[in-house]
Order: structure tokens, then sequence, then C-alpha cells
């Protein structure tokens, strides 16, 4: 009997646990693994498209193969997280510049008597952006994991969404004023060398990647990438800083340092587990001295 179970996938085994749990426990909110062994410090996680018998010989006796369960909470897919995130700014930011009888009458604001090139070039530049973003979530990126919490969903939405109102609200106010043409023109033109330069470094990223996300972690070279870990947060926190540059706005500022700090969070933990990894003991390469993220200057 145990033989004839081992045959069957681990997507067999979530989706048999699916229809016990009355659908409760989908299998996007399952994790599977295999009991710690000793002198193991990190679980064995089951791979769906891998068969139970791939694992059988590091967990099974005659009579019995044991897996630990265990309930990740509702889930989202990665792709569908990314894609309203960013599609709110997109959706918002116009709002305010197209519709500004919407938010006026409400707050008894004066009419706008005239649109400064710099709140045209800003709307571009914010929509090329998320336009950016949103495909790269489709066509470039691949995900080591399936899916993340629900509430991660609704954490980041509570990031971009208002951030997106309040942004557009400050450059599309009748009492703006804009900086200098030649500010504004240096700003923008730095924020799309950025913008391009972003997109270049997570192309670098999904070639160490499969497309199912698997691959393992490597050493990011070539580019900037030569010279620090996270390029590619460098780079978007560059971006915004042209666009902050090129509008000057408290709020702009704010989103701009709120993201900076989340991102240096994350570039410090992949640096840290890169210096682990390739570490040069056991025949392997050592991870070369890099910037985490950014270089002195800022």
């Amino acid at each position: 009997m145990l033989l004839y179970i081992l045959q069957a996938t681990v997507d067999n085994l979530k989706q048999a646990i699916h229809k016990k749990s009355s659908s409760k426990f989908y299998p996007l909110r399952q994790r599977l693994t295999l009991p710690l062994q000793p002198g193991q410090e990190k679980a064995t996680v089951l791979e769906s498209s891998k068969r139970l018998k791939d694992y059988s010989d590091k967990n099974a006796s005659k009579d019995e193969f044991l897996v630990i369960f265990k309930d990740l909470g509702p889930q989202v897919w990665y792709r569908t997280l990314f894609f309203w995130e960013y599609f709110g700014p997109l959706v918002i930011y116009p709002i305010f510049f197209y519709i500004p009888s919407l938010y006026r009458s409400l707050l008894s604001l004066p009419p706008r008597t005239a649109t400064h090139p710099v709140q045209k070039l800003a709307l571009c530049f914010w929509t090329l952006h998320y336009t950016k973003r949103i495909l790269e979530t489709f066509f470039v990126h691949n995900f080591s994991h399936a899916s993340s919490p629900v509430r991660i969903l609704f954490k980041n939405c509570l990031y971009y969404w208002p951030f997106a109102a309040i942004i557009s609200y400050s450059i599309n106010h009748p009492s703006y004023v804009p900086v200098g043409k030649k500010q504004m023109y240096v700003g923008f033109a730095f924020g799309l060398v950025n913008e391009a330069s972003n997109l270049y470094c997570h192309l670098i990223l999904k070639g160490l990647r499969f497309k199912d996300g698997k691959g393992g972690y490597q050493i990011p070279s070539n580019f900037l990438f030569d010279f620090i870990t996270c390029a590619n947060y460098t780079t978007e926190i560059y971006a915004w800083l042209g666009f902050n540059v090129a509008t000057q706005t408290i709020p702009g500022y704010a989103f701009m340092l709120w993201g900076a700090y989340t991102m240096s969070k994350w570039a410090l933990g992949k640096h840290r587990r890169l210096e682990k990894l390739f570490d040069g003991k056991q025949g392997r390469q050592k991870y070369p001295n890099r910037w985490v993220m950014l270089p002195p200057f800022l």
C-alpha cells in the first residue's frame, strides 16, 4: 500500500488534503516538509511537481512515510499581488491630472488656471514606471515562491495607493510651483536613465533563474552588479530621486525614502545570504566585496 501511495505526486497529496479539509486548505496555502534529520537545520520542502517516492529514501520506513503539514493561511499569487499594487497607482495618479473637478469642489480649491510642462512630464514618467512594472511582473520576473500571504497584498496596496493619490494631488494642485526648466529636464533625464538601467538589471536577474523560479542562488554579475549586490534596488531609488528632483514635493520624497528604507533591509538580507553561501569554503568561490546597494555618495 505504501509503495502505491509513493507513486503519487506531492500535488496529488495536496489535492487529497484539500478534499479532506472540506476545501479549506487549498494547495496554495499548504506547506509540506519532511521531518528534520539529525544535524539538519532547515526542513526539506516538498515540491508539488515531484513524486513522493523522490523523498522516500530520506524519510520512509517499511510501513510509513511521514510528512509535516503547515497551513500558510490565505494566499495570493505573486503576479496577482504585484499587479494590484502597481495597477492602483497607474489608475489613481491620472485622476488628479485629468479630472480635478472630482476633488476641487470637495476641498474648496480654486480652478487650475494653467498646466505646467512638469505636470505633464510627471504624468508620463509615472505612467511609464508603473506600466513597466506590470509588464515586468508578467514577462520578466521569475518568482522563487508561487504565492504570498493575502495580508501582504493589503499592506503593499496601503503603501502604493495612498502615496499615488497624495503625490498626484501635490503635483497637480492649483498652487503648485514648478522648479526651473533645467532642473526639471535633468531630473527626468536622470530618472529615465535609471528606469532603463533598472529594466536591464531585472533582465540580468531573470537569467539566473529558470521559468519555475528554481535555479538556486547565484552571484549576479555584469553591468552594475559587478559593483553593487542589489543594483536593481539602487536604480529603483535613483529613478525616484530623478522624479523628485524634477517635481520637488514633500510626499514624493517621503515615498522615495520609505521605499529606500524597505529595500535597504531586503538588500542587507540578500547580501548576507550570498556572503554565507559563497564563503570560499569547501571549494566554492568567495563572494566578492561589493556595495550592498548604494554607493557612498547617496
